[in-house]
């Protein structure tokens, strides 16, 4: 009987207790749900290019590079190494894209949040376009939907599939943007302004259109004129800017003035160029450290901005055989040769450009001469090249151009017939710098510019004199093989020369 009771006193005892337990166990101050508008403010943030863009995009475009082997062997070597070209894979599935997913689930249905929905719709488009440019068939139609469907297991899209949803998907957000309509306010791309937000959406409607320029140009020149209808950046004041701040530093700077300080180089090819044709934005790029025999010695009291003394770094050699091109070049050592300004444009809170009214400009350039929108080849040209040189003061003062020195260079150097196409995606190679995704991908489209291979004796590459694409991730090959393997049996073996949906000869 005793036992009895004890029993039932224990028992009335904790029921009672229960009463309130929950909310005597729930943190008062402790996230309970996240605002949708935050999570698109993350993953526009987590957007910016960082290390993977230095050892491959950069590199295979021949804007930068680094003679040093061992764990920064990439695109310096034409090497798969998969620890770093799986950048772009985990940043996107496993922040931006999941991010993006759950806002549009969250908003999908409210009216009053419409401007969100649709503004994460246009980013989570232009986020596809990063990861299916780089790896080509990819999950699409069930990515980031661990939480919201428990699937983990994603099936692989083509990329043909892929970019017909995002050319709707571009021009239905941005259409659906109303300035009438609740204002993001918290949004850090253009703090709610939906003319801006549409003004992008129809710009990368424009570029997703313009990669389809080999494989669809009919389709292209359809929504081509979609973007140009719906109105796309009239100024660098519309540029897709990430501000970064001591809190939330530019991925970029943070190698560059980091322990990644003194192993990239600005590549010989792209310094040439710009000496060549007297760019007046090499002086807002470059630094060299005259002089010095080591990474410690790369100090202000070297450092020389002056055009006409940068060297840049070639290609085909590791950091033991550049020794007779360091000294066919008068050098001290390989340390010697010019550098990105980690100072100025790779600052730690310098701004990262994503998608740019110079941009839009050329790509309008190259649409006019296809004939697939009305306006003037030339005047757009010039328009792209003057924007850039202009956007190039968002960096700070010290690499402000004179207007004089734009509108000279801009005079010397117009379209010229029978080189449009060139001139064109050449100053646009030039326009996407540190934009490596975008620069990649253009010089893929288009073959522009007319660069020389990486001699480098030890290349993965079987076929192909640049790299077409990055492999799949070894997690991927791991955990979801089976739909990896029927992307790899639908588009080519997985290696670095296999060409992607749209980048055809």
């Amino acid at each position: 009987m005793k036992k009895i009771h004890i029993a039932l006193f224990l028992t009335l005892f904790f029921t009672s207790c229960d009463k309130g337990f929950d909310e005597m166990n729930i943190n008062p101050i402790a996230l309970t749900a996240v605002d949708p508008a935050f999570q698109l403010n993350t993953a526009i943030v987590a957007s910016a290019p960082g290390y993977g863009n230095l050892s491959y995009e950069t590199t295979i475009v021949k804007q930068m590079i680094t003679p040093f082997s061992g764990q920064g062997s990439a695109a310096n070597f034409n090497q798969d190494n998969r620890t770093v070209s799986n950048g772009n894979w985990t940043t996107y599935y496993g922040n931006i894209i999941r991010e993006l997913t759950d806002v549009i689930a969250q908003t999908k249905d409210n009216a009053a949040r419409s401007n969100l929905y649709n503004m994460a719709r246009i980013w989570r488009a232009y986020s596809f376009m990063v990861v299916s440019d780089s790896y080509g068939d990819v999950p699409y139609t069930q990515a980031g939907k661990s939480y919201l469907e428990g699937i983990v297991k994603p099936v692989y899209d083509t990329q043909e599939s892929i970019y017909t949803d995002i050319l709707n998907e571009l021009d239905a957000a941005s259409a659906g943007l109303d300035a009438a309509k609740a204002k993001v306010a918290s949004d850090v791309m253009y703090d709610g302004d939906v003319v801006k937000w549409k003004r992008l959406g129809y710009s990368i409607l424009l570029r997703a259109a313009m990669r389809l320029s080999k494989v669809n140009p009919t389709k292209a020149a359809e929504y081509v004129a979609k973007a140009v209808a719906g109105g796309v950046m009239q100024s660098n004041a519309d540029n897709a800017i990430i501000r970064h701040t001591a809190s939330f530093t530019n991925p970029v700077g943070s190698q560059l003035n980091g322990g990644q300080s003194a192993f990239f180089y600005l590549d010989e090819e792209f310094v040439s160029f710009l000496q060549k044709n007297n760019d007046p934005r090499l002086a807002s790029i470059a630094v060299r450290y005259v002089g010095a025999t080591s990474g410690a010695q790369q100090v202000e009291s070297r450092a020389n901005r002056t055009p006409a003394v940068q060297i840049g770094a070639p290609q085909g050699y590791d950091n033991t055989t550049i020794s007779a091109a360091v000294t066919a070049s008068k050098l001290a050592s390989l340390w010697d040769y010019s550098q990105l300004d980690k100072t100025r444009m790779a600052a730690l809170t310098a701004p990262s450009f994503l998608v740019t009214y110079a941009q839009t400009q050329l790509l309008l350039a190259e649409a006019v001469f296809r004939k697939w929108t009305t306006g003037n080849a030339a005047t757009l040209y010039a328009n792209g090249i003057r924007a850039h040189m202009q956007q190039l003061a968002s960096y700070g003062t010290s690499t402000a151009i004179a207007e004089s020195a734009i509108t000279a260079y801009v005079d010397a150097n117009p379209l010229a017939a029978g080189k449009e196409l060139e001139q064109i995606n050449t100053q646009y190679w030039v326009a996407s710098f540190l934009v490596g995704p975008e620069a990649w991908a253009n010089f893929r489209r288009s073959g522009f510019p007319v660069l020389k291979p990486n001699p480098y004796p030890g290349k993965d590459l079987k076929t192909e004199d640049f790299i077409r694409r990055l492999t799949y991730t070894d997690a991927e090959l791991n955990v979801n093989k089976v739909n990896v393997q029927q992307a790899i049996s639908r588009q080519g073996a997985n290696l670095l020369d296999t060409r992607i949906w749209w980048d055809k000869k």
